[in-house]
């Protein structure tokens, strides 16, 4: 009889257990994805909402991403994305100033809308919740003034019209800083932010994926004017139901900054070259590189595209596990760094610390990143000064150089 009921606890235990590994954990707070960027985003560009393509579906507004390997902003079109969850709406992502860089908190599906910044993305999204539309009894109804709504179609709509109480009306897109929104969290959109959330869905990836591989998008191509400002299905950037943008927003970067400056120093570099095959470019030349967050938005590591040749292979084979050794132990300094930083993020949002304190935890582990990254850089300097082929019996040195 014991044996009996302890073998159904072990297995009420072991069902219990795998509800927790099924179901997703609540997220506590909104929390940044560890992009940072040293000079802020273009503004939003002006577009027209392409027709909602069927029930269920939510917008989502468009938005500038950052692209560590290029270096450069992208615009990702708004689209409508169908809901995850029945009464789940779309929290759009941000940039904010950190202190000392842009830091892009990631959007969010929950039960109610959350902070964006006070950013006015438009239909619907005026800086505070959304006014485009409501879950009633499951189904989901369509604000027709903020939203264009086939009524032949799509039956739940009403009509509210909406005021805008947003007295800084701007197509600015970050908040806080020199000229940001100037908005906090309410205390509504702090409990929000505390109640289960899902993170971008799976169409919602691939979008970002398709407008970061196109280069119309980019910033220093279009400068703030997208050809693909809205799209009506997510990854669908060509057809009919794309949409440009209007008006383009005012995009001012640092000198030197975005895909065109690195293909004008190097006329035969293809366009969308890496940075790490532009040595004129390097990134320690460069005072207004992107402070990187996390060691998981470093570029990859710029390893030497072709192995030493200093004409003596014994040397040569010695340099390549050198080589390989130092970045084998780089890598692992990365992994062992994210997941310290990893660790803090979750124990700052199972406490539900506040933005004040979230914030300190980005800038210190911001100044961590830095630090590792220059080490990094120097080791591979050093690397490479090593591998630099002596000269030639015939070749005269320099007046100061010792043999």
């Amino acid at each position: 009889m014991r044996l009996a009921n302890a073998i159904r606890l072990l297995v009420a235990a072991m069902a219990m257990l795998a509800l927790t590994w099924v179901l997703p954990a609540p997220a506590t707070a909104q929390v940044s994805i560890g992009i940072s960027v040293g000079f802020p985003p273009p503004e939003l560009p002006v577009y027209a909402q392409p027709i909602c393509p069927g029930g269920g579906y939510i917008w989502t507004p468009g938005y500038w991403a950052w692209d560590p390997d290029d270096e450069d902003y992208y615009w990702v079109p708004g689209t409508w994305v169908l809901a995850p969850e029945v009464g789940f709406l779309w929290t759009p992502g941000y940039w904010a100033w950190g202190g000392t860089a842009f830091v892009f908190y990631e959007g969010y599906w929950g039960p109610a809308v959350g902070f964006y910044g006070g950013i006015n993305y438009g239909y619907g999204y005026f800086g505070r919740g959304y006014e485009g539309g409501r879950w009633d009894g499951g189904r989901f109804y369509y604000n027709r003034t903020v939203n264009n709504i086939n009524v032949t179609e799509i039956h739940n709509v009403y009509n509210t019209t909406v005021v805008n109480n947003n007295v800084n009306v701007t197509r600015v897109s970050y908040n806080g800083g020199n000229g940001g929104v100037n908005a906090r969290a309410t205390a509504q959109e702090q409990t929000a932010a505390r109640e289960r959330h899902i993170r971008p869905v799976a169409a919602q990836t691939q979008h970002i994926q398709a407008a970061r591989s196109n280069r119309e998008l980019r910033a220093s191509e279009n400068h703030g004017k997208p050809p693909i400002a809205a799209t009506q299905r997510p990854g669908a950037l060509s057809g009919g139901a794309v949409v440009p943008a209007k008006e383009g927003g005012r995009y001012n970067p640092p000198p030197n900054r975005g895909a065109n400056n690195r293909a004008a120093n190097n006329p035969n570099r293809p366009p969308n070259a890496s940075r790490s095959e532009n040595n004129t470019n390097r990134a320690e030349n460069n005072a207004n590189r992107p402070n990187y967050a996390h060691p998981n938005d470093l570029p990859k590591v710029n390893r030497a595209d072709r192995p030493p040749n200093t004409g003596n292979p014994k040397t040569d084979q010695k340099y390549q596990k050198e080589q390989e050794k130092m970045y084998q132990k780089q890598e692992q300094e990365r992994q062992k760094l994210q997941q310290k930083q990893d660790q803090e993020h979750q124990r700052v949002a199972q406490q539900r610390a506040d933005d004040a304190r979230r914030q300190q935890m980005e800038q210190r582990h911001q100044q961590q990143t830095q630090q590792m990254q220059q080490k990094h850089e120097q080791q591979q300097q050093r690397m490479e000064q090593r591998q630099q082929p002596p000269p030639h019996p015939n070749e005269k040195r320099p007046p100061n150089e010792r043999p």
